[in-house]
């Protein structure tokens, strides 16, 4: 190889190596849109949600139950097992999440309805990625009277073998803790009740 020519193939190497760095350096860099990323921003910007799609598991083909502990928005400990013997309503959701509050009066008006009806049913929610004072004040001021798990540190979602890929997203579990239906992205009241009052017959 004369001189020229190894010159061109060392500017070359070099180069290459310059731009791998660069796609190195990129790939490290925090994703912006990610769920995690726009919660601590708390813009409400550029949010993807679910779309909605409800998913119902027959009794037979549901997985074990979910095991879950931690702490309420007001630091009160709770434990999952508490609720086994009526049917579940578990909410993943954040006050940074323009879904969620879209949803929040549906949700509020589906637990008034099952209490007007004394139907063994208890709604929670999973406060994903903010602090819990924060996730307080929305509750007071959108009128959100069933408690909510504070899951500041994004580590209780990973208790729902895989069913929350996105917030929010609701759950159904049946009185033995199970997963028997889904809604992945917005709910509305109608939807839900539907939902809760077709696993409450199965009893």
């Amino acid at each position: 190889m004369t001189g020229h020519a190894a010159d061109i193939a060392r500017r070359g190497l070099l180069g290459l190596a310059g731009s791998t760095a660069v796609a190195a350096l990129a790939g490290c860099s925090p994703d912006p849109h990610s769920v995690a990323a726009q919660a601590k921003a708390g813009d409400q910007k550029g949010y993807v949600s679910g779309d909605g799609a409800v998913e119902t598991v027959r009794a037979v083909d549901r997985a074990e139950p979910v095991t879950m502990s931690g702490k309420l928005l007001d630091g009160t400990a709770w434990d999952i097992t508490s609720t086994r013997g009526t049917v579940l309503v578990l909410n993943v959701w954040g006050s940074w999440c323009p879904p969620c509050v879209a949803e929040a009066p549906g949700l509020q008006k589906a637990w008034e309805s099952v209490q007007k009806k004394s139907l063994p049913v208890q709604f929670m929610g999973i406060d994903f990625r903010e602090e819990a004072a924060r996730g307080a004040a929305f509750n007071q001021k959108y009128g959100i009277t069933y408690p909510s798990l504070s899951d500041e540190a994004g580590v209780l979602i990973l208790r729902l073998q895989g069913k929350a890929p996105t917030v929010p997203t609701t759950l159904v579990l049946d009185p033995k803790g199970r997963i028997a239906a889904r809604v992945n992205g917005t709910v509305d009241a109608t939807t839900l009740t539907g939902l809760v009052d077709d696993v409450v017959a199965e009893s």
